[in-house]
């Protein structure tokens, strides 16, 4: 595992961009990992200027999402889906279909969304390059303390303390769903390499049990340790109990 700690968020977004940037173009048919929420929003700024700029394509790239709420079809403000399309999908050159998301909406059954989810990567060649951000509590993609870390593409119930950091998002508590579709851990570390992003003071003493303590599914984060090809870039904030 290589740490790559920067002085600003800033810092840390154009980093991550030029990092991704520089793999997506490494390959035909290069196969993306993504995430949502507010880590990311920042590497997505800089990858679009990178695309209106010229100096990056998406186009042949096939990219994953990490989850969604079960139940979203796509459209909701608040949809995984919608977000992404707001923030990258929209603005760059991405070709239609090229991007996926698990989706268990409709007459979609757990079995379909979960196992159909995993078909469809397996069916690219398996992921390339997995971008994950890090709750408060150690979390990757919606894979909470104690999920097995055996898990493939899986249906979650999410705990009260990651309804309440989403719930920003959202009119009231009341309003954020209870459950997800995410890969799990199996499935994140079966991807080729990985970078995991983390900003802010507020998940430095977590980081620091992930990336120096054991490895423990009480921190889903921690398996990264065991990953051979795994980078963390981080603010200095971040990264202040390392």
């Amino acid at each position: 595992m290589e740490i790559r700690i920067f002085e600003t968020e800033a810092g840390v977004d154009k980093a991550a961009a030029d990092y991704v940037a520089a793999r997506i173009t490494e390959k035909k048919g290069f196969v993306l990992g993504l995430p949502t929420g507010g880590t990311p929003e920042g590497m997505y700024a800089k990858l679009v200027d990178k695309v209106n700029k010229g100096e990056l394509s998406f186009k042949g790239i096939t990219t994953f999402n990490l989850d969604e709420y079960a139940g979203y079809k796509g459209d909701e403000p608040q949809a995984y889906l919608r977000f992404m399309k707001e923030h990258l999908f929209d603005h760059v050159d991405i070709e239609e279909g090229a991007y996926n998301v698990p989706n268990m909406s409709g007459d979609t059954t757990e079995k379909e969304a979960t196992y159909g989810y995993e078909n469809k990567i397996a069916g690219k060649g398996g992921i390339d390059l997995m971008v994950l951000g890090m709750g408060g509590n150690g979390h990757i993609g919606f894979n909470e303390p104690g999920t097995p870390f055996g898990l493939g593409v899986h249906r979650v119930e999410l705990t009260e303390k990651t309804r309440q950091d989403n719930s920003r998002f959202f009119a009231s508590i009341d309003d954020v769903p209870t459950a997800a579709i995410t890969m799990g851990i199996r499935s994140i570390m079966n991807c080729r390499s990985l970078i995991m992003i983390v900003k802010g003071s507020a998940k430095a003493k977590v980081l620091a049990q992930a990336l120096s303590g054991p490895v423990t599914e009480d921190i889903p984060a921690s398996v990264l340790q065991l990953h051979p090809q795994a980078i963390i870039f981080a603010d200095k904030e971040a990264a202040s109990c390392l």
